[in-house]
């Protein structure tokens, strides 16, 4: 895995060879970014996060800070690695929990960011749970950003009244879908 864009181009990223999780390829992460524009100043949440590379990518497209959710030691300890390797562990915060957990803390510490890009196991009913989550702990910021990459077997629906779907596009069996939350 390579990062694809911004002062850290081209540099590469550790991820386990015997990892039974699905990093999301360089292809998709540039997809990301090229429909979610530039990053400068923004602050980043990359849930189930594996390797970290989506909220790396975001560091090194010029965003202020990134937080990664992932429940597995293993998986954290790769983060860190891969955020010490390319100069961002001041800029990066792991948070080793379960992505209910991670999310209801960060809500109640009043932390709110500008991209949510959320990544969870394909087909396992994750994505509905995951909007739920956020729905009850909004940790988005005002004018802020969810991505979900998903399955094309799984709905992606804006959780509630205040949401809407702003785009989505599909990558042979993925989908990303961006959402919003709809000012009142």
């Amino acid at each position: 895995m390579r990062i694809s864009g911004g002062e850290a181009k081209g540099r590469t990223l550790d991820f386990p060879s015997r990892s039974t999780q699905r990093p999301t390829t360089d292809f998709l992460r540039e997809a990301v970014f090229n429909l979610l524009g530039a990053q400068s100043g923004r602050t980043f949440l990359d849930v189930f996060a594996g390797s970290g590379s989506v909220g790396i990518e975001a560091l090194s497209r010029g965003a202020r800070e990134a937080a990664f959710v992932e429940k597995s030691k293993v998986l954290a300890a790769v983060i860190q690695k891969n955020l010490s390797r390319l100069g961002y562990a001041d800029k990066g915060r792991i948070i080793t929990a379960d992505f209910q957990s991670a999310l209801r803390d960060l809500y109640k510490k009043n932390c709110r960011f500008d991209v949510i890009f959320a990544d969870p196991p394909y087909n396992e009913g994750y994505i509905a749970r995951t909007l739920r989550t956020l729905e009850e702990y909004p940790a988005l910021a005002p004018e802020g950003v969810l991505v979900l990459q998903h399955s094309v077997r799984e709905e992606a629906t804006a959780p509630g009244e205040g949401w809407s779907v702003e785009d989505q596009r599909r990558y042979g069996e993925n989908l990303l879908t961006f959402l919003r939350v709809v000012k009142a």
